[in-house]
């Protein structure tokens, strides 16, 4: 039998190249049994990218892997899991169109047929039972995946690999798509692998969340491993200084007291969707950080789709008080200098399949024509401005989005909002998965954007962030406020808390 702290994955000399870009440089790491490996850095270096060659996703440009002391290079993540090495990755890694049980068991079906026939019947029970083991009750595993939201599905992910009973599972980034209840499953599940002489390697940018979870931490920068610390070792101070080469103290939010114009720049009257939220009211004035917060269930994510017009409000109406215009429509707000982050990123945010400046230029056909006809070099301005202002890292505009890290997409995102010149923006977990440094970028811009009068709605799962940030704070449960802070006052964490619970 496998003895504790016996290596399980040994990665020698790895490298990985895209283009002229280097991934990952060198890279030597074994990965034990009964450990939660930790592995963090900034967006792009090259966490993802390791973890996702060990598990099958992509293959290395050189060096060499072992698994149970065998060679390792794996075609496919169907071969890697079938083997014993599962990953839940860090965007959605399900097909929307197809139904829960058969994304549990994609590439596996074989196993329910009967005769000449699958068995649909088998499958979804099997299905049923592998979501059950992992505490999950409220997803039929008979119905379209498309059906439920991206919470739901990164549970269904993490079912799918757990039904394998894996020796070894990444989770990348997972948890910030997850609410306090889905967290605590996984946690659950990444610590029972390690106690049955497992092992996990979690990838996480909340250096909180890491240093609790982890046995054991690697650190990596521009594609090399800049060391290891074991748990008597963390410091939070020195991993950020190894993350990004310089020492970094203290948090990143604003320390002024600024306040905001009387001048309301949007409004909520009454507004009653089709889930979530009845008779809401709400008010932004220019100038203004309006936090929004709550447990993920609350209903403030439905709330900044719909003050953007992407969900459909049956009674009530959003207003932009300038010029009395009904919000009605994504189309309506974007004309009206709205703009929108959403918290599903790659599904609603960004066209992965597109280029740096196409997702860029998406905002300004108006700005970049000439007349009739729109001007190349416009574009090509217009979206290297933001390229060069934003620091994001790519070879040229012409890079597909879907080759980014999840912080450099990021960045994308705002980019095209900010070359818009947008003068309201609703912003919906806008750091969700990036990090310190990227985190820190994003939070000068949004006080940046401040300081321009410009107004902004902060929609976030972190209390750090939104008692950092917010001019105002605004507490949702079940659809309602019920709590109200103002930044002078000061935010005190347990009466935010207690309104939320």
């Amino acid at each position: 039998m496998a003895e504790k702290g016996e290596v399980l994955v040994e990665v020698k000399n790895l490298n990985k190249n895209f283009g002229v870009t280097v991934a990952l440089h060198n890279v030597n790491m074994t990965i034990k049994r009964g450990e939660i490996r930790g592995l963090i850095g900034e967006n792009g270096s090259g966490k993802s990218t390791v973890t996702s060659i060990i598990a099958g996703i992509q293959p290395a440009t050189s060096g060499e892997m072992f698994y149970k002391g065998q060679p390792w290079k794996p075609k496919d993540s169907l071969e890697a899991l079938h083997n014993g090495i599962g990953i839940i990755v860090q965007e959605m890694g399900t097909v929307p169109t197809i139904s829960v049980a058969e994304n549990i068991f994609i590439g596996d079906y074989d196993r329910f047929r009967v005769g000449p026939v699958i068995s649909k019947k088998k499958m979804v029970a099997e299905a049923q039972k592998a979501l059950e083991s992992i505490g999950v009750t409220d997803i039929n595993a008979a119905r379209v995946t498309r059906m439920y939201n991206m919470e739901q599905r990164k549970l269904i992910e993490i079912a799918k690999t757990m039904a394998h009973d894996p020796e070894m599972f990444v989770v990348d980034e997972t948890t910030t798509a997850l609410s306090e209840s889905g967290r605590e499953i996984l946690y659950k599940l990444m610590r029972k692998a390690a106690d049955d002489n497992k092992a996990v390697v979690f990838i996480s940018h909340d250096l909180e969340e890491i240093m609790d979870k982890c046995d054991t931490l690697t650190v990596l920068r521009d594609g090399d491993i800049i060391g290891s610390l074991e748990k008597d070792e963390y410091d939070p101070d020195l991993i950020k200084k190894m993350m990004i080469g310089r020492e970094v103290k203290g948090d990143y939010y604003r320390s002024d007291m600024d306040g905001y114009d009387e001048e309301v720049v949007l409004r909520a009257e009454n507004i009653t969707t089709m889930q979530d939220l009845l008779c809401f009211n709400l008010e932004l004035h220019k100038g203004e950080i309006l936090g929004i917060g709550g447990l993920s269930e609350c209903g403030m994510h439905t709330l900044g789709r719909a003050l953007y017009g992407l969900e459909d409000i049956v009674d009530g109406k959003v207003t932009m008080t300038a010029t009395g215009t009904e919000i009605k429509t994504p189309e309506i707000a974007f004309k009206n200098g709205m703009g929108y982050v959403s918290k599903n990123r790659d599904q609603e945010s960004l066209v992965l399949n597109g280029s740096i400046g196409v997702n860029i230029q998406s905002t300004g056909y108006k700005a970049n024509s000439n007349g009739i006809f729109i001007s190349d070099k416009k574009e090509r301005d217009y979206a290297q401005l933001q390229v060069d202002n934003l620091a994001i890292k790519c070879n040229n505009i012409f890079q597909p989005v879907s080759a980014m890290s999840g912080g450099n997409k990021q960045k994308v995102v705002f980019g095209k909002w900010l070359a818009a010149d947008s003068q309201v923006l609703i912003l919906d977990c806008p750091t969700r998965g990036v990090d310190i440094g990227v985190k820190a970028a994003m939070y000068k811009l949004i006080n940046d954007m401040k300081k321009k009068g410009k107004s902004i709605v902060l929609i976030s799962e972190e209390l750090p962030e939104l008692c950092g940030m917010a001019d105002r704070l605004l507490i949702m449960r079940d659809g309602e406020i019920t709590g109200e802070f103002l930044r002078p006052d000061g935010f005190d964490n347990t009466e935010l808390i207690d309104c939320m619970i």
